[in-house]
């Protein structure tokens, strides 16, 4: 027994039932219905939402075909299409040498040594969001575990090429600065997708054991660099200061030289014309500058004018004082 009569039909019967009720008019018309109802539910699966600050990637037999912006979207059902949704708006953190909460610093990855071969202990923060949501979900197998591998390898690698003196004090965000950069050119070479926001170095303190006199060197650079800060300000208020003093004794004295020029060209000037008067009639201005000048230096004296061509028997006198100007004799 083979499954089937020497007359080709099957010894079946209920199979044979099953299929002449299929090929029955009004049960064809149900069941192109349900495959009709089944297909249109395989293809609303394809519909999907994008929320506000999020990219979907469409893949298509595994290949990145799309990306979508925020909205109600539509792809193509499973299995021709697959689609990822990755948030590249959220800012993300890692922390390095430490952990918020009871775990407090981590002293594998705090502790580091520098150029000049002493330890130190460094606390790093780093703020990071997805650039490239398709490089983020398949360049990389854990994203965030290499960008803490990343962010500690370019700490040590800064830390030590400089001495725990300028990483501790004036060259602290200088460091800060360089590590950054170095993590997101790491991340940039092993297309992560990721960019960084910030970074932050929170603790940069020696061991516990000689902690308190590494402060002391900080502190007594920082006095240091506050005396020159207040000197520096004193610089900047005394010197403009100088500076306008001698503007204004400049100017005053170029004042007084135009004045003093101004008066000798005067007193030429009249010199000139006295000269000239002079010149014309040398014994009347002679008599005139002699009267000016008794007039100028006894201002408040009598002065009475004799003359000499009168007899010597009779006083020439002559009251200018007592005379009156208007016609009447004075008293």
């Amino acid at each position: 027994m083979n499954g089937w009569d020497n007359t080709g039909g099957t010894e079946f019967p209920e199979i044979k039932k099953f299929f002449n009720f299929l090929t029955k008019k009004g049960t064809k018309k149900t069941v192109w219905g349900v495959i009709g109802l089944i297909l249109l539910l395989w293809a609303a699966t394809g519909i999907y939402t994008v929320g506000p600050g999020e990219q979907g990637v469409v893949r298509q037999f595994g290949k990145v075909v799309a990306r979508t912006a925020p909205g109600l979207r539509y792809r193509a059902p499973w299995p021709i299409q697959r689609v990822d949704v990755v948030d590249v708006a959220t800012v993300r953190r890692i922390e390095i040498g430490y952990r918020t909460g009871r775990t407090g610093s981590v002293p594998a990855e705090a502790l580091m040594l520098t150029g000049d071969e002493n330890i130190v202990k460094v606390h790093l923060y780093v703020q990071y969001r997805v650039r490239e949501p398709e490089k983020f979900l398949f360049n990389v197998k854990d994203p965030e575990t290499v960008l803490q591998s990343t962010s500690e390898v370019a700490l040590r690698s800064i830390v030590g090429q400089n001495t725990i003196d300028h990483t501790m004090t004036e060259g602290r965000v200088e460091v800060q600065e360089a590590v950054q950069k170095y993590i997101q050119d790491l991340l940039d070479y092993y297309e992560t997708g990721i960019v960084l926001v910030d970074s932050r170095l929170l603790t940069v303190d020696p061991p516990d054991q000689v902690k308190d006199a590494f402060h002391e060197v900080v502190r007594a650079w920082e006095d240091r660099e506050r005396l020159v800060q207040e000197a520096e300000g004193y610089r900047e208020d005394l010197v403009p200061r100088a500076r306008g003093e001698a503007e204004a004794l400049i100017r005053e004295a170029e004042a007084y030289k135009e004045r003093r020029t101004l008066r000798a060209q005067g007193d030429v000037a009249m010199f000139l014309q006295v000269l000239e008067e002079y010149e014309k009639a040398k014994g009347v201005t002679k008599e005139r500058l002699y009267l000016e000048a008794i007039m100028e230096l006894l201002p408040e004296t009598k002065r009475f004018v004799i003359d000499e061509s009168v007899g010597s028997g009779v006083l020439p006198f002559l009251p200018l004082d007592n005379l009156d100007l208007t016609g009447g004799a004075g008293e």
